[in-house]
């Protein structure tokens, strides 16, 4: 037969339902509580200035016998901040005839993008550590980072509050090592949990933390991590993230515009170490 009633002929009659708007997958910011924030007060300039005190030594003194002053320098650390930031405009008719909240949509969008553009100027201040571990052209291995945490504790560096930070390329093989390529008949409690969850969970001591945030450093698969203590990097805020919206009356719509002013820096060079590892799944 011919010329039937269909769902195609009707096309226009039939109203697409829409679903709840779908994000693309984006991860959450780690890398702001793994390090030591500072709040930089309104109208005290751009620049704050962190002192450093060094560690100082104590000797044994004979009795009634006058010590011997102690000159105490302090160096110290400046985290300068910028604005970044983000900003569209939408039309009313794109707001009057989306069955989403556009305006809402839009200010979580960029409030995430802001936030991933901190973490990646955090990571990317791991090349700046003098001491390394790894190499460019190998696998990370469970050793490296036994290896990176023991050169810190050789400085002094205070066990608690340490975080290692990889990308999840890097991580792959520091799994692998870590359950002889996922099939260790004899697995730790920590390989073990990696199999189960796919998290590395804690090493050494050390949390070990995953970003896709961080960028590749060289050809293939580098990538250069980060094993530290709080105190190895700052985060300086001035304004923390902020979403507002501006009418737009001769455009007939509306500005999205999200801001934030913020500066990082290293505090304590031997407080961290570079981590540098080649992905072999790249």
């Amino acid at each position: 037969m011919a010329n039937e009633t269909t769902l195609s002929t009707l096309d226009d009659l039939i109203v697409p339902m829409i679903a709840e708007a779908l994000f693309v997958a984006s991860e959450a910011s780690i890398m702001r509580p793994l390090v030591r924030n500072y709040a930089l007060p309104k109208n005290s300039g751009k620049v704050i200035q962190v002192p450093i005190y060094p560690v100082v030594a104590a000797a044994a003194v004979a009795e009634a016998t006058d010590l011997a002053n102690t000159a105490i320098s302090t160096s110290k650390a400046d985290l300068t901040v910028s604005e970044v930031g983000v900003m569209t405009t939408v039309t009313d008719m794109a707001v009057n005839t989306s069955e989403s909240d556009v305006v809402k949509d839009l200010g979580k969008l960029f409030g995430e993008g802001i936030a991933r553009k901190m973490d990646a100027d955090l990571m990317a201040l791991f090349d700046g550590f003098s001491g390394a571990v790894g190499a460019a052209d190998a696998a990370i291995t469970v050793a490296k980072i036994f290896e990176a945490v023991s050169k810190l504790k050789q400085s002094g560096v205070p066990s608690n509050d340490m975080a290692c930070v990889l990308h999840p390329a890097v991580a792959y093989d520091l799994k692998a090592n870590m359950t002889n390529t996922f099939a260790n008949p004899n697995p730790t409690d920590v390989a073990n949990e990696a199999l189960r969850t796919g998290f590395v969970g804690q090493l050494a001591g050390v949390n070990v933390y995953e970003s896709s945030n961080m960028a590749n450093t060289g050809t293939g698969g580098d990538f250069k991590g980060g094993l530290f203590h709080k105190d190895a990097l700052g985060l300086a805020m001035l304004q923390d993230i902020k979403i507002e919206t501006q009418r737009d009356a001769s455009i007939r719509g509306t500005e999205i515009v999200a801001t934030a002013v913020y500066g990082v820096g290293e505090l304590h060079d031997s407080y961290g170490i570079e981590v540098l590892a080649d992905s072999s799944i790249l």
